[in-house]
């Protein structure tokens, strides 16, 4: 009986551990992870004190592949396989803050990728649905959320181009790719209000972050800053798109 009584008590005290293969949040992370948020988002200006606690209290290292967990808490992306990242810690600070979250708020991202930003997203606003077009990518972003005890997500597998009609209006939605024009969908799904913001321009160049705020039948957009992401695929690269 003591075997499987030991075997019990791993699964018991370390669940996460023991099925998403996460890398414990030891002392060392949780120094890397006090430096990121000083270094990296704090002094360069993001200033939102729920943003820094969430990039505190989530454990970065849990969404990057195990061969580059040494560079979870740098200053930059991180592969995470099919040509996608997890982007920079700045950025997703940056695109969070500029979302002004204040609680009861319900987010749509798309592009979930790792997880990592429905993560810091759910730590501060009430609900967050997330759409993954990639398979794979879903099913391990969904195993790693739902093992973290984040109960406030909901995964889904798609093309996030249509958004989720079934759960809206949104209050806010960020888009993690790059994108050469606002989909009509998001913005028709979009709480008059609300706010929407993505990497607006040429895929395959250097686009801007641009926050989108919704006015009735009609919307402003305010550029951020120059930043760098992967294309978002699907229906979003197809030339018949209807431009808006």
């Amino acid at each position: 009986m003591r075997k499987p009584f030991l075997i019990f008590l791993i699964l018991f005290i370390f669940p996460a551990f023991a099925i998403a293969d996460i890398h414990p949040d030891t002392p060392k992370y949780r120094q890397a992870r006090e430096k990121m948020v000083k270094n990296q988002v704090k002094n360069r200006g993001v200033s939102d004190k729920l943003v820094l606690d969430a990039m505190m209290d989530v454990p970065r290292h849990y969404f990057v592949p195990k061969n580059l967990i040494s560079q979870a808490y740098k200053d930059h992306p991180v592969p995470i396989g099919e040509g996608q990242t997890i982007s920079q810690p700045y950025i997703v600070a940056l695109m969070t803050e500029n979302l002004k979250l204040t609680g009861g708020e319900h987010v749509l991202e798309i592009g979930t990728g790792s997880g990592y930003q429905a993560a810091i997203l759910a730590k501060i606003a009430k609900k967050i649905t997330t759409i993954e077009i990639r398979k794979r990518l879903y099913e391990k972003a969904t195993e790693i959320l739902e093992q973290i005890g984040l109960t406030n997500i909901e995964t889904l597998h798609g093309d996030g181009y249509f958004g989720w009609e079934r759960a809206a209006p949104f209050d806010c939605i960020i888009i993690t790719a790059a994108v050469d024009h606002i989909p009509p969908p998001l913005l028709d799904q979009l709480k008059n209000g609300g706010r929407l913001i993505l990497p607006l321009g040429n895929p395959l160049s250097y686009q801007h972050l641009a926050l989108v705020t919704k006015k009735d039948d009609d919307y402003t957009v305010r550029q951020i800053t120059g930043v760098l992401f992967v294309p978002m695929t699907g229906y979003a690269l197809k030339g018949n798109v209807k431009r808006k």
